[in-house]
C-alpha cells in the first residue's frame, strides 16, 4: 500500500504515526476494518526489532494504556495503533501523521480533533482520511470539509448543519431544533442582532420596568405560561 510506503518514509525522517480505527471488534453490521485486524496488519509490514509500535484502546486497563501511550509520547515507539481514546489530551510534537481508517465512520468533530493531533511541531504534518468507496451523502460533506478548511468555527457550522442543534431547552444534543421559523444557520445574524439588543436592554433594565419595555414584560409574562416558551416565539 502506497500509505504504509508512506509511514515508512517519515519514520525514516525521524517521525512518528498514528493510525486510528473506529471499533476494537468487527461489527457484523459494518463492514470496515477493526483495530486489532489493522495492528495485526501494521505489524506484519512493520515487523520488530526495526520497528516498535504501540496499541492503545478503551477497553484496556488504565495502567496499561497509559504504558502503551508514555512509549509514543517518550518515542519508544513509532507507530500508533488506536481508537479515539488519543483523541485528546495527547501532545506529541513529533508525530507528523495522523492515518484515520474508516473516516467516514466519524463525526466532524472527532475528525477534527484527531487531526489536532498533528501538526504541534515544526515539521509538516499530513491526516490521511481511509475511506469505503460506498459513502453517504453527509460522509461525503464531511469528508470534502476536512479536506477544504483547518477552522475550526467553519467545521463546527457544517456540524451543525448536518446533525441539527438539538433541543435547546432539554439535553438533545443532535436532532432538528423544535422552531417554527428562525434557522439558527441562516438566520445567524439577526439572532446575533436579537442576542446584543437584548442584552443591551437587560443591562439597562433588568426587570423591564421601564414605561418603554412595558410591552416586553407583558408579552414575556405571557409566553412564560407555555410549558414549550420556544414553540411560540421562533
Amino acid at each position: 500500500l502506497r500509505v504504509f510506503k508512506f509511514i515508512e518514509d517519515e519514520i525514516k525522517k525521524g517521525r512518528q504515526v498514528y493510525v486510528v480505527y473506529p471499533l476494537i471488534q468487527e461489527s457484523e453490521k459494518m463492514d470496515y476494518k477493526d483495530l486489532m485486524d489493522g495492528y495485526e496488519s501494521i505489524v506484519r509490514d512493520f515487523p520488530m526489532p526495526n520497528y516498535q509500535i504501540s496499541i492503545v484502546h478503551g477497553q484496556m486497563k488504565a495502567a496499561d494504556k497509559d504504558y502503551e501511550m508514555q512509549r509514543f509520547v517518550k518515542g519508544e515507539t513509532q507507530i500508533m495503533v488506536a481508537t479515539t481514546v488519543i483523541e485528546v489530551g495527547v501532545n506529541v510534537p513529533n508525530a507528523s501523521v495522523m492515518i484515520i481508517e474508516s473516516a467516514e465512520r466519524f463525526g466532524l468533530s472527532q475528525l477534527h480533533q484527531l487531526r489536532g493531533r498533528v501538526g504541534r511541531g515544526a515539521e509538516q504534518s499530513y491526516c490521511i482520511l481511509m475511506t469505503s468507496h460506498k459513502l453517504s451523502e453527509d460522509s461525503k460533506v464531511r469528508l470534502q470539509t476536512m479536506v477544504n478548511t483547518n477552522d475550526g468555527f467553519e467545521i463546527a457550522e457544517v456540524d451543525l448543519r448536518l446533525r441539527g442543534p438539538g433541543d435547546l431547552m432539554g439535553t438533545q444534543q443532535s436532532g432538528v431544533l423544535n422552531l417554527k421559523i428562525a434557522d439558527v444557520i441562516k438566520d445567524k445574524d439577526i439572532l446575533q442582532h436579537a442576542r446584543y439588543y437584548a442584552k443591551v436592554i437587560l443591562k439597562e433594565d433588568p426587570s423591564l420596568s421601564l414605561p418603554k419595555n412595558k410591552i416586553l414584560r407583558y408579552t414575556y409574562g405571557q409566553l412564560t405560561k407555555y410549558k414549550n416558551i420556544w414553540n411560540y416565539i421562533s
